[in-house]
């Protein structure tokens, strides 16, 4: 009898060749077209929505459809760009650090002018000091043309860092981010200083059109934002932030457009807003920090470049057109998704119905 001990598991399969790791496939749809104007889309495009919740698809696809009946459709307007990062340095006392501060302020010129000779694009428009108890930190708004911009913000903060500790001001290097910037988190500063593109988007929709498309009106509607995303999120305890489902749509086009879905953190933070005009149902969603770029990290991907051409964000244009243009598409494909649920949930039953319908799963394999 053979005394050899038998295989392990483990053996077996460290022997056996691995098989390759699948690749994560995301549904992806192109919606719409959405009719847009304003000052950085003018006509109807579709855009493409990656995602498993399958009712998104009609949902936004309701609201794009609703915009094409109304004359000017969705009014984006891109309000400003900008990209930061906040550096920490660190002082023996408050003293010191706020004497840093001024000097800092005192010498912008020659910030700027090591920021615009390290890169083509990057421009430093401000900086906003922060002290606490011995620490500075320094929070440095820039233009990073058609680029989201992290890694470009994070470069020229090395070399504005690097510029500082060398005029000898008593301070030392704390980090290269010091959470004053604020990236993928729910914070208050990114909607009071800026951070990324800043777009409102809105539609003036005739009471007819609205009952006919919506299955409410203008009255229901607005009291639903008011209930829901106001006083609701309030109640919640929602940071600079009162809508229904920003997330949703931000993550899907994120996707589907090669950008960091983690910026859909900050970026769901915005405002729905209804009134009850004598023309019809006034709808807006303010999205003051979208974290997008059409150009860098991802950008090269085929799916990635497909999306960019067709929805016309590689023209050749003045830096930061194209990325303005995504931004304005994104925002209205906020609103059309925004505007189709909280119709839907001004009908009892109707919601879940859809849900049912839309998401009929199959029998689970054995």
């Amino acid at each position: 009898m053979s005394t050899e001990p038998e295989p392990t598991a483990s053996a077996t399969t460290a022997s056996a060749p691995a098989a390759p790791a699948p690749t994560t496939q995301i549904p992806t749809r192109w919606v719409g077209p959405l009719r847009m104007s304003g000052n950085a889309v003018e006509g109807e495009i579709e855009v493409p929505l990656a995602t498993y919740e399958t009712p998104l698809w009609p949902s936004v696809g309701r609201g794009a459809r609703i915009s094409r009946l109304v004359e000017g459709g969705i009014r984006a307007t891109v309000l400003e760009e900008r990209m930061t990062r906040s550096t920490l340095f660190v002082a023996p006392d408050a003293a010191t650090a706020f004497e840093a501060s001024k000097v800092i302020a005192e010498r912008v010129d020659e910030l700027r002018e090591v920021v615009s000779s390290g890169s083509r694009f990057a421009r430093l428009e401000d900086i906003h000091p922060e002290i606490v108890g011995n620490l500075l930190f320094t929070r440095f708004a820039l233009t990073t043309g058609d680029a989201s911009g992290h890694n470009m913000v994070t470069q020229a903060s090395e070399q504005l860092m690097e510029r500082i500790l060398s005029w000898d001001l008593g301070i030392e290097y704390g980090s290269i981010s010091g959470n004053f910037c604020s990236d993928k988190k729910a914070t208050a500063v990114n909607g009071v200083l800026g951070r990324g593109r800043s777009v409102v988007a809105e539609i003036l929709i005739p009471h007819e059109t609205v009952e006919k498309q919506l299955r409410s009106t203008a009255e229901r509607i607005t009291d639903l934002v008011v209930r829901k995303d106001w006083i609701g999120s309030t109640i919640a305890g929602a940071l600079r932030s009162a809508n229904a489902h920003y997330a949703n749509m931000l993550l899907a086009f994120y996707l589907a457009t090669g950008q960091d879905a983690a910026n859909i953190v900050e970026g769901s933070q915005g405002f729905t807003h209804a009134e009850v005009r004598e023309e019809g149902l006034y709808f807006s969603c303010t999205l003051p920090h979208l974290i997008v770029g059409t150009v860098g990290n991802g950008k090269d991907l085929p799916h990635v470049d497909y999306a960019m051409e067709r929805l016309g964000c590689r023209e050749e244009r003045e830096p930061g057109a194209n990325s303005r243009r995504l931004a304005a598409l994104i925002a209205a494909s906020v609103l059309c998704g925004e505007l189709s649920l909280l119709a839907a949930q001004t009908n009892q039953g109707e919601l879940m119905t859809a849900h049912r319908r839309l998401e009929r799963r199959k029998a689970p394999r054995s």
